[in-house]
């Protein structure tokens, strides 16, 4: 059997949080964005290692880049060029599995309210302490 040589570490995996992914995660399926040259197996091991899950299911699909018009000037002629394509992995995890993707958020948020209402403590005893 031969080896798989892809170092696993040279691509970092984030979920998207989007609200269309949010709403996939109630059926346990997370979406990321991933090199074009990826395939699923490789996907999949990526996912396993990284977020230690086990992925049961991976679709892919590749969005075509959107037309954006250029000119190079006033007098120039215009044309069309198309931006770069972009290819997402839609992975189903087994039951149990999950990955938390929106938690971050909300842990960065308590650290800010408790570091705004500990700024507004040290101002009023500051300003006790001037009086």
């Amino acid at each position: 059997m031969k080896e798989d040589n892809t170092n696993l570490k040279l691509h970092f995996l984030e979920p998207r949080a989007t609200e269309k992914s949010y709403l996939e995660q109630t059926n346990r399926i997370y979406v990321f964005p991933v090199k074009e040259s990826m395939g699923k197996q490789e996907i999949a091991k990526m996912v396993e290692k990284e977020f230690n899950v086990t992925v049961t299911d991976v679709r892919t699909l590749i969005r075509d880049g959107k037309k954006t018009k250029f000119s190079k000037g006033k007098h120039a002629y215009p044309g069309i060029t198309h931006r770069q394509d972009k290819k997402f992995a839609y992975v189903r995890l087994k039951q149990g599995d999950s990955i938390k993707v929106f938690e971050d958020v909300n842990e960065h948020e308590d650290e800010k309210k408790t570091s705004a209402k500990e700024a507004k403590k040290a101002d009023k005893n500051a300003g006790k302490e001037n009086k």
